[in-house]
């Protein structure tokens, strides 16, 4: 019998879906902010540098939006970065994503859930996966958060947030204690847009390390 050919997955450092919303509580101009945060923060010396300390397989990321049940979409699809050069490339795509405000109701849950399938489904091997999702409110449809966050840590995904406090200052609690997952996972939170940008670099910096 003829032994079949098989072929090994690429090896990464790191698996990385990034999550934000486009729900109602975010206007289209908030959602634009969000993705030039984005494309900035891995612009940013301090991406590369990080993404270099790795063992040099790199860091597989994409970018991905949601608003309600079952919406998450991908923005970005997966690329694998291991330079400066692939750092701009995907700033790039970023620039060019069509982010479109979807509106209606937040269900972090389900992008949590839908987030896990795509880590699953990821074309790569690693043993580090990560949801890393951005909010301005809480959860009002679709999968209770504290289940969603449960079943991540049961597939080994760690589940990060950025609470975004323009609507809400008591979103930082409401993270911890419903959306984040996993050993090491934390919440960020930018008071407003002027300090969106730095802290959102920062959380990308330590996930990466």
């Amino acid at each position: 019998m003829p032994v079949l050919a098989t072929t090994a997955v690429p090896a990464v450092d790191a698996a990385l879906v990034l999550a934000i919303d486009a729900s109602a509580s975010i206007d289209q101009g908030l959602l634009d902010f969000q993705l030039r945060g984005h494309a900035a923060a891995f612009r940013h010396k301090a991406v590369e540098e990080a993404i270099s300390r790795s063992s040099g397989n790199g860091i597989a990321v994409m970018l991905a939006q949601f608003a309600g049940p079952e919406t998450l979409t991908t923005l970005v699809p997966w690329r694998v970065l291991k330079s400066g050069r692939d750092c701009e490339g995907f700033a790039a795509t970023i620039d060019a994503a069509p982010g479109v405000f979807m509106g209606g109701s937040t269900a972090l849950g389900s992008a949590v859930v839908q987030a896990v399938a795509l880590l699953d489904a990821v074309p790569y091997s690693t043993a580090k996966r990560t949801l890393d999702i951005v909010s301005n409110g809480f959860s009002n449809a679709g999968i209770d958060p504290r289940s969603a966050r449960g079943y991540a840590a049961s597939a080994n995904v760690t589940v990060n947030g950025l609470a975004i406090l323009n609507e809400y200052d008591w979103l930082e609690g409401y993270f911890a204690e419903n959306v984040i997952a996993g050993r090491g996972s934390f919440v960020r939170t930018a008071n407003d847009l002027n300090s969106f940008a730095g802290v959102l670099l920062g959380k990308l910096v330590t996930e990466m390390v």
